[in-house]
């Protein structure tokens, strides 16, 4: 196959079209009626649908990260509150402190001195 017989080939393929654009086509807004770009509207609106799911997607993901954020800040206070709140426990709960409460709240009880004894039934 020669070569211009080749070239002669790939004329009627649309490069003319593109060859007659000028930058005043760009400006007047002729372009839009060029049949070169009403073919390649489908292609540019599926590019514009993508950009918009991108950027939606790209919001999505970063009040995700926020609340994510938000929520691991919370969990740190909340388990900082449950440690302060077990020590306050432990430390109200032991002997001291209650016979010290106790004594406080006039009750007369007094500590045992002897350690418990199991009491056994027999049948």
């Amino acid at each position: 196959m020669t070569r211009k017989k080749r070239d002669k080939e790939f004329v009627g393929s649309g490069d003319e079209a593109f060859k007659k654009i000028t930058l005043r086509d760009f400006v007047s807004g002729r372009i839009f009626t060029k049949e070169v770009v009403v073919k390649q509207l489908p292609y540019f609106l599926f590019l514009i649908v993508l950009a918009f799911s991108y950027i939606s997607n790209h919001f999505k993901v970063e009040k995700l990260l926020k609340e994510a954020a938000t929520l691991n800040k919370e969990i740190q206070e909340l388990r900082i509150e449950a440690i302060t709140t077990s020590s306050d426990l432990m430390y109200i709960s032991k002997q001291s402190v209650i016979r010290e409460k106790v004594n406080a709240a006039g009750v007369e009880l007094d500590e045992l001195t002897e350690p418990p004894r199991r009491i056994v039934i027999k049948k």
